[in-house]
């Protein structure tokens, strides 16, 4: 079998289109029917920032009712949810605030998909149907971290299927908590705090006093944080050369391959590490290419550079 992991879409249909065609998917005038021996897997982000936002999830989720996909849960999958969620202990207020930062991230969604409306509820339904991630007896798969200890403390919250419900949303929504802090390390990654009275700025204009590292490496803790970082150029600058990264408490614990989203890389696709896999390269941008990797499951390691395949647009 042949898992064509997928990165995130963001709302562009066009590219996913372009993508499941070149990959040889074939509709059926209901779903895309994957080649012999192929299935898809959507790493999450599927929506937010595109402008194709309901027809990227139509043709998803056709597929994952067909039975011929699979998907894990992205942040921005949350997020919605989040957003959409009254707070119980704050009336008049949501589990994610509608602050202008938050607003804008979720514009694109919901000038497709009115807030409140019937299309909205449906959708946010259709999302509570994804896992968190998803491990296979030769992968593992996961929007941000594959962090064992994290899910171990979101288990217990979650279906039998690691999907969330409307109580564990809650729970993981409050900051400065366990299940909070769990929630982020698997769908945003693993960060560390910068070197006190230091600032980074992110690529929306936010103000952050903690910074994501590449928690794919080796020996994190012996290197230096500039090393570890993982930002913009323009954001790493700011960061002190010689500050050493000796706080990270993040430990790999699995011997299969991990496939992941989220990490907005660019240039030629390769594997992040010998264990690890990136299939996000930016297709939220127009420059971005949507990408896949081809994980053949009787063979599952070593990872290579050459099952990664992108649908370059700009050249159709």
């Amino acid at each position: 079998m042949i898992i064509d992991v997928i990165g995130d879409i963001h709302g562009y249909a066009d590219k996913l289109v372009g993508l499941l065609k070149q990959l040889g998917y074939v509709h059926n005038g209901q779903y895309f029917v994957p080649p012999e021996g192929h299935r898809a897997l959507f790493i999450g982000d599927l929506m937010d920032r595109g402008p194709q936002q309901v027809a990227t999830l139509e043709i998803v989720f056709a597929m994952l009712d067909a039975d011929v996909a699979d998907a894990v849960m992205g942040n921005h999958e949350y997020n919605a949810l989040a957003f959409a969620t009254p707070d119980p202990d704050a009336p008049g207020e949501y589990l994610r605030s509608h602050d202008t930062v938050h607003t804008r991230q979720h514009e694109a969604f919901l000038a497709e998909v009115p807030f409140g409306s019937a299309a909205h509820q449906y959708w946010l339904k259709r999302f509570y149907e994804i896992p968190l991630w998803l491990e296979t007896d030769y992968a593992c798969f996961v929007h941000a971290c594959w962090d064992v200890d994290s899910m171990a403390v979101l288990k217990p919250l979650l279906t039998a299927d690691n999907c969330l419900t409307p109580h564990a949303l809650e729970v993981t929504s409050r900051e400065f908590s366990t299940a909070f802090d769990a929630l982020e390390r698997v769908l945003k990654g693993v960060e560390t705090p910068l070197p006190d009275g230091l600032v980074m700025v992110d690529k929306e204009g936010t103000e952050r006093k903690r910074v994501r590292v590449r928690w794919w490496l080796d020996a994190l803790n012996q290197r230096t944080l500039y090393e570890v970082a993982r930002a913009p150029a323009s954001a790493l600058a700011q960061i002190p050369q010689d500050v050493l990264a000796d706080n990270i408490d993040f430990a790999l614990k699995t011997h299969k391959p991990v496939f992941v989203g989220h990490y907005w890389l660019t240039g030629t696709p390769e594997p992040l590490s010998a264990q690890v896999a990136c299939t996000d390269y930016s297709a939220a941008v127009d420059s971005g290419y949507l990408t896949c990797y081809q994980l053949d499951t009787t063979k599952p390691l070593p990872l290579t550079a050459d099952n990664f395949v992108q649908y370059r647009h700009d050249q159709h």
